[in-house]
């Protein structure tokens, strides 16, 4: 049997062979080069108006805006739909959408033109109220480490904090309460966690997020209808309503999304006029109109990957990055590609995706939950633009994918039908009163004049009509961007504790009584 240090030798002998000699170094691959033409483009740009209309037929998401930029010019500016379903009011170019996490992107714009230089990203992230569970970590946790995920904050940890009413200072003081994965090795899409190296920034040069956003970005830039506050988009008055899907296939503006609290993660709203000048300016490495508005080594580490977010599901897959806001990747010709999705499930979806070598990008923004139509409108675009037609049905994957991810975090149990012979409830005693929890807050479980009980959360509580299901388990409908379906209520009388199931993901969720 040949050892491995046998095999060791032999390997390294076939190197040398055919290195030609000893000292001769190997020559780097070639670097990748350009591959569109204009007319390639052009062909992609002249089918998106038959690509988004029969999107938006297929899902009846109501209003779609959509820019795309080419060789530092606009070649494409253009509203579908309407602003609100029942108002006849249409989309345009000029209609401001919340663009949820899209943001991130545009908030790591802003951080690079703060910082002086790229190893700024790598200090250490100093923001008064911020702190993780590991002291070691607490100290060493840099800029970097929080916009790209690998901090080992849990998946989207804080969000159901923000669900529940509960500010910015104390989601981010709170934070010091979860459980960490591996530091710098793991990722895990935090918004509260990118939030934190964002607000580090500001309040380090004694400023808000939304000032020094106004200054280093969306002035110079003259995105005059860009802001990370979402009273400005409120009261915008060419704004899109956010819609949501109901059971029959319409759409309705049901809901309302205030997402500030994590205003640099996911707060941003603009127009696609503005996020046209914004792609011109990422993808002219920070120029626009000639003039300097973000300098282009810091501009270029946004870009960069720094944790795996993706690894390849096969041998011949590619593997998956993040960067500072971006999702970071690399196609067959070695070009890099980036991009990123928002999604309010409270009512807006959209896209961007970019390719630097060809000076080619495309946003998508919508006012409807995620159904896939703006990360499929940009596949379809860049498909088309490399094959003259598309190759896949796009909205079918993307949609395919978002159903996916919709149904995360449901309960196995479906708590709507109690099982044959469920045990009856004890009295209503046994589960009222006041519980207190470190991460949440306090829990207040009452019971009405109906001789029903109900579950009271959040700093300025939310009342939840409970239902039982079996024993002493109940139930109750969540609400919220993050809302799951109905989730379960564990109450342990004999020693006042109650669990609830979807808040304890990351085993936070277990209420203590007096």
């Amino acid at each position: 049997m040949r050892t491995l240090r046998a095999f060791t030798a032999a390997g390294a002998a076939a190197l040398l062979a055919t290195a030609g000699t000893a000292t001769a170094a190997p020559s780097p691959p070639p670097a990748p080069t350009a591959q569109l033409t204009d007319a390639q483009v052009d062909t992609a740009v002249r089918r998106l108006d038959a690509t988004v209309a029969e999107m938006m037929r297929r899902t009846g998401v109501p209003g779609v805006s959509v820019a795309v930029v080419h060789d530092d010019k606009v070649v494409y500016l253009k509203g579908f739909g309407v602003r609100r379903v029942g108002d006849p009011a249409t989309v345009n170019p000029d209609t401001v959408f919340q663009v949820a996490s899209l943001s991130k992107p545009i908030s790591s714009t802003v951080a690079a033109g703060v910082l002086e230089d790229p190893a700024d990203f790598d200090r250490h992230t100093e923001l008064p109220g911020f702190a993780l569970k590991d002291p070691w970590v607490t100290s060493h946790v840099s800029t970097a480490d929080l916009l790209s995920h690998r901090s080992g904050l849990p998946d989207h940890a804080g969000d159901l904090l923000e669900d529940l009413g509960y500010d910015q200072a104390y989601v981010l003081d709170h934070l010091r309460l979860a459980p960490l994965a591996p530091f710098r090795a793991s990722y895990a899409y935090t918004n509260f966690g990118f939030t934190a190296g964002a607000e580090a920034i500001a309040r380090s040069r004694g400023t808000t997020w939304q000032k020094l956003s106004a200054d280093t970005l969306f002035k110079p830039a003259a995105m005059t209808h860009t802001s990370t506050e979402f009273q400005a988009f409120v009261d915008a008055p060419d704004h899109a309503a956010t819609h949501v899907k109901n059971a029959d296939g319409t759409w309705s503006p049901r809901f309302v999304r205030d997402p500030d609290a994590q205003a640099p993660a996911g707060g941003v709203s603009s127009t696609a006029r503005d996020m046209s000048r914004w792609l011109r300016l990422q993808l002219s490495g920070g120029t626009l109109d000639g003039k300097r508005i973000i300098p282009a080594d810091t501009l270029a580490r946004t870009h960069l990957p720094e944790i795996v977010s993706q690894p390849p599901a096969s041998p011949t897959g590619r593997t998956g990055f993040y960067g500072l806001g971006w999702n970071v990747g690399y196609d067959d010709a070695g070009r890099l590609r980036l991009s990123h999705s928002g999604a309010f499930e409270l009512g807006a979806n959209t896209s961007v995706a970019m390719l630097p070598l060809e000076k080619l990008g495309i946003v998508v923004l919508t006012n409807g939950a995620p159904v896939g139509l703006p990360d499929a409108v940009a596949a379809d675009f860049f498909d088309t633009a490399e094959h003259g037609k598309a190759t896949t049905d796009w909205l079918a994957l993307t949609g395919a994918l978002y159903a996916r991810i919709n149904a995360e975090g449901r309960s196995p149990t479906d708590y709507a039908h109690p099982p044959t012979g469920a045990k009856p409830a004890g009295e209503d005693s046994a589960y009222t009163g006041t519980y207190e929890n470190p991460y949440y807050g306090k829990a207040t479980v009452a019971a009405t004049s109906e001789g029903k009980l109900t579950l009271s959360l959040g700093p300025e509580p939310m009342v939840f009509p409970l239902s039982h299901y079996d024993g002493d388990t109940f139930s109750f409908e969540t609400a919220g961007e993050n809302a799951v379906g109905r989730t379960g209520v564990f109450f342990s009388p004999s020693d006042r504790t109650v669990r609830i199931e979807y808040l304890d993901a990351d085993h936070l969720g277990t209420f203590t009584g007096g």
